[in-house]
This record gives C-alpha cells, sequence and structure tokens, in this order.
C-alpha cells in the first residue's frame, strides 16, 4: 500500500475516533439512599450497563447517591426540572400536590406486590397519569410494598388498632389509618426505629426489607403482623427534558428503548427482590427470637377491608373538594 493511502486511512480512522469520542456523553444520576441501597446497586447498575452497553461506550452514567447532588429526597423532582442533575431518583409522597393522580396507586387494593402494582399503575398511565410528568422525560415509575405492620404490641385486630400511634405509608392514607380505629403519626423511614425504640410511635406500615438490616425494625418490634391491607410507596425516575433533547437521536433513541414499561418493571423488581430476600431471612434469624408473627385472620381483614373503603371516601371527597376530578374513576381503573 502507498504511504499516502496509509496516511490517508489512518486519517480517516483518527477522524472518526475523534468524532466518536467527541460525542460521548456521560448522565448525572442523582439519589438520596445510602451508596448500598439495592436500587442503586440493582437498577442503576442495569440501566448504566445497558447505557453502555447499547452505546458502545458513547453514553454512560455517574452515580451520585447519597444526596451529593443535593441533600435530601423533597427537592429530587425540582432537581431534575433544573437540571441540577441529568437524572434523580424520588417519590412521589414528598411533592403529592404535584402528583396527586398517580398517588392513587397507594392505597390499599387489589395488588399484592411491586410488580404487580406497577403494572396496574403502567395500564392507567397514558389515559390518567402522564399529564403529571409533562416538565421531565420519565424513565420509569414503580412501587414497593407495605404488606406487613411492624409494632410493640398485636395490632392483628380492630381491637388491638383501637388508639395506637399508627405511621400511615403516606400522609394521603390517614383518612384510613383513622378509620381502622388507630391514630395516625407522620415521621419519615429514617426516624421510625427509633420511634418504635421510645414509644412515640406503636406501629408502622413496612416492608419485609425494612423489618430486617439495614432497617432493623426487628430489633425494636414485639409483634409483625402479617395479611394487612397492602398499600404501597411510588416512586420515579426522571431525566430533565432540555438534557434528554441534547442527545444525539442514536443516543436518545437508547434512552427511548429503557424508559417506560422495562425500567419500571426492573425498579419493581428490585423492590419485590429485596422484600423476598428479608423474608426468607426471617424463620430462624435470632433477631426473632422476641418477635411475634401474628397473621390476621380473615374475620379481621373483612373488617379491616371495610375500614379501609371507608377511608377512601374520604379521600376522593378530599380530591373532589380540591377540584381534582375524577380520584374515584382513576383508582377503579387501577384496581378493576
Amino acid at each position: 500500500m502507498k504511504l499516502s493511502n496509509i496516511l490517508g486511512a489512518l486519517t480517516v480512522a483518527a477522524s472518526t475516533a475523534i468524532a466518536s469520542f467527541s460525542h460521548a456523553e456521560e448522565l448525572t444520576v442523582a439519589t438520596f439512599i445510602p451508596p448500598q441501597h439495592h436500587i442503586n446497586s440493582n437498577l442503576f447498575k442495569w440501566f448504566g450497563e445497558e447505557l453502555e452497553k447499547r452505546s458502545d461506550g458513547t453514553l454512560t452514567m455517574k452515580l451520585y447517591p447519597a444526596g451529593q447532588l443535593g441533600a435530601g429526597p423533597v427537592q429530587q423532582y425540582k432537581r431534575v426540572v433544573e437540571g441540577v442533575a441529568d437524572v434523580v431518583f424520588g417519590l412521589q409522597a414528598y411533592t403529592p400536590n404535584i402528583f396527586p393522580r398517580t398517588m392513587l396507586i397507594i392505597p390499599p387494593g387489589k395488588a399484592t406486590s411491586a410488580k404487580e402494582s406497577t403494572e396496574r399503575m403502567l395500564s392507567v398511565y397514558e389515559e390518567h397519569l402522564a399529564q403529571e410528568y409533562q416538565d421531565v422525560k420519565l424513565l420509569g415509575v414503580f412501587t414497593t410494598t407495605g404488606n406487613v405492620w411492624a409494632a410493640t404490641s398485636d395490632v392483628s385486630t380492630m381491637d388491638g388498632l383501637k388508639g395506637k400511634k399508627m405511621v400511615p405509608y403516606a400522609a394521603m392514607t390517614t383518612p384510613i389509618v383513622e378509620a381502622l380505629g388507630a391514630v395516625p403519626v407522620q415521621m419519615p423511614v429514617t426516624e421510625m426505629y427509633t420511634g418504635l425504640s421510645t414509644g412515640t410511635i406503636d406501629a408502622t406500615t413496612a416492608t419485609y426489607n425494612n423489618i430486617t438490616a439495614p432497617w432493623n425494625f426487628w430489633d425494636v418490634s414485639s409483634h409483625l403482623v402479617t395479611n394487612v391491607p397492602v398499600q404501597f410507596a411510588v416512586f420515579f425516575v426522571a431525566m430533565n427534558k432540555e438534557r434528554y433533547m441534547e442527545l444525539s437521536d442514536e443516543h436518545r433513541a437508547i434512552i427511548d428503548e429503557l424508559a417506560g414499561e422495562t425500567f419500571s418493571l426492573q425498579g419493581a423488581a428490585s423492590f419485590d427482590g429485596a422484600d423476598g430476600r428479608s423474608e426468607a431471612m426471617l424463620d430462624g434469624a435470632e433477631q426473632m427470637a422476641n418477635v411475634e408473627l401474628v397473621e390476621v385472620s380473615a374475620e379481621e381483614r373483612a373488617k379491616m377491608d371495610d375500614a379501609v373503603n371507608q377511608g377512601l371516601e374520604v379521600i376522593f371527597a378530599d380530591y373532589e373538594s380540591r377540584g381534582i376530578t375524577g380520584a374515584r374513576e382513576i383508582y377503579e381503573a387501577i384496581n378493576q
């Protein structure tokens, strides 16, 4: 090969490499949870690997856990809208006025797992929920399951619940806690261990993952109650819309392939997986030696379900009073 041809080939190769390098993008991802949390180690690990694999390394992400790009979970949605981070993980319950329709996935209904409730939420997303996410590029919405009560007494009956200080799974389910006969006490999950230990609260709705490490509710609970009306916490992962539009067509296509159902079910699987591992740990664990595992009877569960329905009526009336129409219809569509 002539020297001129070799030089020409090298020039083309170098130009291609430079062009590829110049189009490399790194997305900043902000979470408020600690580095070891399964959402970081599962969901965002998967997301980063998929970005890199599908883009041949030209689209990557860098995770900033534990509030490194801004402390606390309350401002997560604001941070992504304003571009403080390219992508954020947050809870709709911290800014419920922005997501009132999405919050209707939280009260008890027909779902019993994160996967099922997430699928039900996705089935109504386009018709009823999409309007709440117009300011961002939504990557996913998914839930975790509050299917046990950690308590310092037996709250497996309506009589046992009466007058007990209980943390709702979200503030919007306060009417349900009241209908059950308990006294709602608002408290973030980071304070519940101390609350149970000191008697500030008597019970809280929890996931199995809350019972074991790192939350360790089994250290400060005398009873773990199952077969309770299942509530859900709902999460979002969103991307700054302007940052999304700045990406190349190829990179936006990768984001689009991962967003929506794929991303949402990956998030739900992370929570269901964490709960499954924690539930398996209960049997024979020395930490459970002083914890009584109690299942709500069918008779008492029927009474609790009636109370849930009473609480739901209060919730629907509150939505109507705030000018948010169709709450009952959205809840029924989710739980059809």
